[in-house]
């Protein structure tokens, strides 16, 4: 890893894919899922250790996410080129979580729990138990100029910016009940959008037209089962909480969902019965409209957390593939997507 060196992404990930792996039930083929036959070509970014859940910028260049780099002893966010070449540590207090750029591609936003040292440290991946204290920052993309956009002791994150880059989506736990919450760039005018009981929101992302959120929930019934085997189902809602759409209706985890450039398509993770019966997470295209769906990877090892860059070229995704035997690090993987043809729509 160069200079500094370097984030669904940290300690967390690797806790949640040692759970996953223990309990995670198969989840059948639908009759609207086109076969795959082979992977698109992909590779691993150079340059970067563990690492998982990136983003773009939106000129393609450089990617933002969580990493553990040479000499941190928890993951913290990282900015990255394309080919990584040039690998930049943001933060280096406190443990960090999601990021993301902003529209103009001079800042960045990301989780950390680096102004509550002392609070418990908590579980990423255990909604029972999320760190306390984490808390969203904005900053420039040498780490400088960091603004802090919430002040209290309860769980902020999971955060985005919208595309038109005049609101900022995250997620918010209070007394044990997650919600979507929207605010300003500059921190101000918080706003909670969803007050639904039973289901549990997070993980989501805003469509191109800076209006339609897509988001996975499960319920709270369920909650208790542990990730791996809690039914997930993905959503569709407007920026202040209304027109709410369930997406997907088969059983199962539909997880981690992220839009494609043309506001018709997106990315999400499911889970397979893989050889012996074990449990295969994979990455699936999806047709809002349709329901139409293109199986992306193919690999019997832990595949999650895409993301599509702007121009509907590329996707990363993290990936235990090509690990040691028994390690579960993740790594940070690009894949051509060029031939499937989810680039921005006029107008988009």
């Amino acid at each position: 890893m160069t200079k500094k060196a370097v984030s669904f992404q940290a300690v967390f990930v690797f806790a949640l894919v040692a759970l996953l792996a223990a309990h995670a039930p198969a989840r059948p083929q639908t009759t609207k899922e086109a076969a795959v036959s082979a992977e698109l070509p992909c590779h691993r970014i150079p340059n970067l250790g563990e690492a998982a859940e990136w983003y773009f910028a939106p000129d393609g260049k450089f990617l933002v996410g969580n990493a553990k780099g040479p000499g941190d002893a928890v993951h913290h966010v990282y900015i990255s080129s394309f080919d990584g070449t040039d690998i930049r540590r943001i933060n280096a207090k406190g443990e960090d979580a999601c990021s993301y750029f902003f529209p103009d591609g001079r800042r960045v936003l990301w989780t950390s729990t680096r102004d509550w040292p002392d609070l418990p440290k908590g579980n990423w991946s255990d909604a029972n138990n999320y760190p306390q204290g984490a808390e969203i920052y904005a900053s420039d993309t040498r780490g400088g100029h960091v603004k802090r956009l919430t002040m209290n002791k309860v769980y902020d994150a999971e955060c985005v910016v919208a595309p038109n880059g005049r609101w900022i989506l995250f997620g918010r736990q209070v007394d044990g009940k997650m919600d979507l919450w929207t605010m300003k760039p500059d921190g101000s005018g918080q706003k909670q959008i969803t007050f639904t009981d039973d289901w549990q929101e997070g993980g989501a992302q805003i469509l191109p037209d800076s209006e339609t959120i897509i988001t996975r929930a499960w319920k709270r019934q369920d909650q208790g089962k542990g990730r791996g085997m809690m039914p997930m189902q993905i959503f569709t809602l407007k920026r202040d909480g209304s027109g709410r759409k369930q997406i997907t209706t088969e059983e199962g985890t539909h997880w981690a969902p992220y839009p494609a450039p043309d506001g018709r398509h997106f990315v999400y993770v499911r889970v397979l019965a893989g050889p012996g019966g074990r449990p295969n997470w994979e990455i699936y295209l999806r047709d809002i409209e349709t329901g139409e769906e293109r199986r992306l990877t193919d690999d019997p090892a832990f595949d999650g957390f895409p993301s599509i860059s702007a121009d509907g070229k590329w996707m990363t995704f993290s990936s235990s593939r090509g690990g040691k035997p028994g390690e579960r690090a993740l790594y940070q993987y690009l894949m051509d997507i060029s031939s499937l043809g989810v680039g921005p729509r006029r107008g988009n």
